[in-house]
């Protein structure tokens, strides 16, 4: 049974279901002809609308293999366009994989090593071009914009991995895992998580055969939020442990444990528990005694510089309402939020601060910080704001008698539609 006929089942129409969920009857109808799946933060309503667990509504949404042809459009095998990962070159690296793993284990004769020094540049060029990605994509206020260049760069690399030397493959592994996890950072931008999960999968499997002990534990850390978007709290926190482990075999001059510690401390908080939560935040808080540089700006940027939002953050989730709006008002004084370089931060932590709000039943602060999260979220093109302030509509409640609160909850439905 597919979505369709369990919600006829039930007795509804696509327009009475749309109108259960606060979505357009389209957004519907895309779900039930597997166009679009829904977002993480959708499917708890529609588990309980439809009278089923998360994971009967999973198993519902997952279509069986057999009907899965590789030519259909698919969340695992999409239309190609703009902004999509490539199916083919997800399952052509998966075999790359493989015999990249077998040829490592063959040793290179005098010809190979011949090949190898025209080579060495090639590989350079990869990682040097990775990094001028990551810069252009933290600096763009649509991330959308740098799809393209990406998707041309992961076939380059597929191109390269096939033609390689075995010397150099755990160099390309490298380049491979740091370059999958900017894809699954676009996939995740523009919700398409099931897209983000199969790159973060790809990207931890990379640096596992380089044995890049911290690209391996970043890896694992973005994989976590995926977890963390479909509200599986427990199993985030389970990768993040792992990711922690993975992060103490790496170089301790860098900050990817302290990155793995601030990001425990969003599972517990949604795991209410208070406690590991402060003591994950204040773990993270270490990295202010690393040297500088503590990140490479590319795959890793953590800096702690916006643990004072990610503090607040934490206690909104926590219910410690008076200790977040003070620590969330101190990260928007400060001097990154106030230049507007990220929109995206800026964007979160006023969608916080309407949370805020909202828990306090204090319409105008919902209205004010609100609709400026809203204009941010429009002229960035985040999901990543997106998100935030539909998880912001959940809290409204009786707030949306009140004409200026109801407006932003219908602008809010659009942008999220959209």
């Amino acid at each position: 049974m597919g979505l369709a006929e369990r919600r006829k089942a039930l007795g509804y129409s696509q327009e009475k279901f749309a109108h259960a969920l606060g979505v357009d009857r389209t957004t519907v109808g895309r779900w039930e002809r597997r166009e679009t799946q829904p977002a993480p933060e959708q499917r708890p309503g529609i588990a309980r609308v439809l009278g089923m667990g998360l994971s009967e509504l999973d198993a519902l949404l997952t279509p069986p293999q057999a009907d899965r042809p590789e030519s259909a459009a698919s969340p695992m095998n999409p239309p190609h366009g703009p902004g999509e990962i490539d199916d083919m070159i997800r399952r052509e690296f998966l075999r790359l994989l493989a015999v990249t793993g077998a040829l490592t284990a063959l040793e290179a004769d005098t010809a190979d090593a011949i090949a190898e020094s025209a080579d060495r540049g090639s590989v350079d060029d990869f990682h040097s071009m990775n990094g001028h990605l990551w810069q252009v994509y933290q600096l763009a206020r649509s991330k959308r914009s740098v799809s393209a260049v990406v998707q041309d760069q992961l076939v380059a690399l597929n191109d390269a991995l096939k033609s390689s030397p075995s010397r150099y493959t755990d160099s390309l592994c490298t380049a491979a895992s740091d370059l999958f996890q900017l894809a699954g950072e676009l996939a995740f931008d523009e919700n398409r998580y099931m897209d983000a999960a199969a790159a973060y999968t790809l990207a931890a499997s990379a640096s596992t055969q380089a044995r890049s002990f911290d690209l391996w534990a970043c890896a694992l850390v973005r994989q976590s939020y995926v977890d963390l978007y479909a509200h599986r709290f427990a199993e985030a926190a389970d990768t993040l442990e792992v990711a922690r482990r993975v992060a103490a075999r790496g170089d301790s001059s860098l900050s990817t444990r302290y990155w793995v510690a601030s990001v425990q401390a969003e599972a517990f908080a949604n795991l209410g528990n208070l406690d590991a939560c402060e003591r994950a935040l204040d773990e993270a808080q270490e990295v202010a005694h690393l040297p500088t540089p503590a990140h490479n700006a590319g795959w890793l940027r953590f800096d702690g510089s916006r643990l004072s939002e990610e503090r607040g953050a934490r206690y909104v989730q926590l219910g410690r309402l008076d200790l977040a709006e003070d620590a969330l008002k101190r990260a928007l004084g400060s001097g990154a939020l106030k230049s507007g370089m990220s929109f995206r931060r800026r964007g979160v932590v006023l969608a916080d601060l309407a949370a805020i709000g909202a828990k306090r039943r204090d319409a105008e602060q919902v209205v004010t910080y609100g609709s400026e999260a809203l204009r941010l979220a429009r002229q960035s093109g985040s999901g990543y704001v997106a998100r935030r302030l539909q998880t912001l509509r959940a809290d409204l409640g009786t707030l949306g008698q009140d004409r200026r609160v109801a407006e932003l909850d219908a602008e809010i439905g659009v942008l999220c539609t959209t």
